[in-house]
């Protein structure tokens, strides 16, 4: 059961959520109400998560098998289900979610692994990256790890239930 229920979808801050929706009403999220308990946090926050995940320069599939393997190592239900959601609209298959559920050595895992464990990329694996990533996209690569490693502490912590319908695909 949520700790902290989600504010009502009618008295919902639009001015809070601007960053993410640009104006647009979107649908109820149980993510987004608790987020508007705090409107300023939650402009702020969406204001870089949004970048995060409209505005990256790591290309999408990267991207997503990123956010999965957090959601996953941090044993975050909600995050995964919405990532594979998205990481299928990025071209992720089946064999890639288990690669990210059994820490496949693909060098996504073992650069998430290595920013979770120990908060910095080893030489060999910041090489690797560097060779697929330019700067602009091993910031947002090692930003994305750290801030959805925030979220999912935060749906943890509150245990944000999911939307209705939603499957967490084999989470377990």
């Amino acid at each position: 059961m949520t700790r902290l229920p989600p504010v009502p979808y009618e008295d919902w801050d639009a001015e809070a959520l601007r960053p993410l929706t640009g104006g647009r009403t979107v649908p109820p999220s149980n993510v987004l109400g608790l987020l508007l308990h705090h409107p300023a946090l939650a402009k702020s926050f969406l204001t870089f998560s949004t970048h995060l995940l409209a505005r990256n320069s790591v290309p999408p599939r990267m991207r997503e098998l990123a956010v999965l393997r957090v959601a996953w190592r941090r044993r975050c239900r909600y995050e995964w289900a919405q990532h594979v959601l998205i990481g299928r609209q990025a071209g992720l298959e089946d064999d890639d979610l288990e690669g990210v559920r059994t820490g496949a050595g693909t060098l996504v895992n073992r650069a998430v692994d290595e920013l979770e464990t120990t908060s910095t990329l080893s030489d060999t694996t910041y090489a690797e990256l560097a060779m697929e990533l330019d700067e602009r996209q091993l910031l947002d690569f090692v930003f994305t790890v750290g801030a959805y490693g925030m979220l999912a502490a935060v749906l943890n912590t509150f245990d944000v239930e999911q939307e209705p319908g939603l499957d967490d695909d084999g989470f377990g």
